[in-house]
């Protein structure tokens, strides 16, 4: 059973802890229930009605009012607007709830309306990453488990591996994308892949957590023209400068590109054939200037 502090709603839903409190003593919405000291507490389903509440207050309905609608009422009117809602707080909060509920048929439908309307790119930057800030903090405070990381990880890869595959090659360069050993976020290396590909080039995707004698192995099978990694993880790639002179090395006439974390707090010596593209513009303006 996870137990939630007043700190911790206001955290998850947006609305402020005063306010919470104003919304339990005028409208009673909110039962909590008291520590053996007295000290107020909240569980799941608490959360998954605040959620709600704050949902359809950013949406015109006064607090008096949802005050006299029951659970299914206001279950009603969220599937309503979370139909035609198209604001961020209203996707961010649509996506959350159904993420809660692990409602994978409206995840994928909100997911897929996002997408048509306002495009891949604008959808992963505006919508998911900042849904997925908002489910590391949810993971902090214990209102999400293993199964909700993974099930709305699978969900978002699927979605990023089908826009991939709309994409069609139309530059004969090849740019070889990867994590090093210890990165694993796969879900970065998919968007690149996407934004690469966008750009007209063929990607060839080496996958996370991958060890330099594989990369040698890809440079005896075909000619690569760029490799770009991300590098996020100090332990993983603790001396950054050695690992460029292994890969300059491998690839001797090879564009290599660094973007993560650790290229923009490390010195890296830069040359020739090394871009750190420290930013999403900055990867976009580079692809686009090829």
């Amino acid at each position: 059973m996870v137990v939630y502090s007043i700190k911790d709603l206001e955290k998850l839903s947006g609305v402020k802890a005063h306010t919470l409190r104003i919304w339990e003593k005028r409208y009673n919405i909110l039962k909590p229930k008291r520590t053996p000291t007295n000290i107020r507490y909240y569980l799941d389903d608490d959360l998954k009605l605040i959620l709600n509440i704050a949902l359809l207050n950013r949406h015109g309905f006064k607090i008096s009012k949802i005050a006299k609608m029951d659970k299914e009422q206001i279950q009603k009117k969220v599937a309503e607007i979370t139909e035609v809602d198209e604001s961020f707080e209203g996707q961010l909060d649509s996506l959350t709830i159904s993420l809660i509920e692990l409602d994978e048929e409206k995840f994928g439908r909100l997911l897929t309306r996002s997408i048509e309307q306002q495009g891949f790119e604008y959808t992963m930057i505006e919508v998911i990453y900042p849904l997925l800030d908002k489910l590391a903090m949810m993971w902090v405070t214990g209102s999400i488990k293993s199964i909700h990381e993974k099930f709305v990880s699978e969900l978002i890869k699927r979605k990023c591996i089908a826009e991939i595959d709309k994409l069609k090659v139309k530059r004969p360069e090849t740019v070889l994308i990867y994590l090093p050993t210890g990165e694993t976020n796969e879900l970065s290396l998919l968007f690149l892949h996407y934004l690469i590909k966008k750009e007209g080039f063929k990607v060839v995707n080496a996958g996370t957590n991958t060890d330099l004698s594989e990369l040698i192995e890809i440079s005896d099978i075909c000619k690569i023209n760029y490799i770009f990694t991300i590098i996020n993880e100090q332990k993983a790639t603790p001396d950054i400068n050695l690992y460029l002179e292994k890969l300059q090395k491998a690839y001797p006439e090879t564009q290599i590109l660094l973007s993560g974390i650790q290229t923009i707090n490390s010195s890296i010596k830069q040359s020739e054939n090394v871009s750190i593209l420290n930013s999403y513009s900055d990867t976009k303006e580079f692809l686009a200037s090829q």
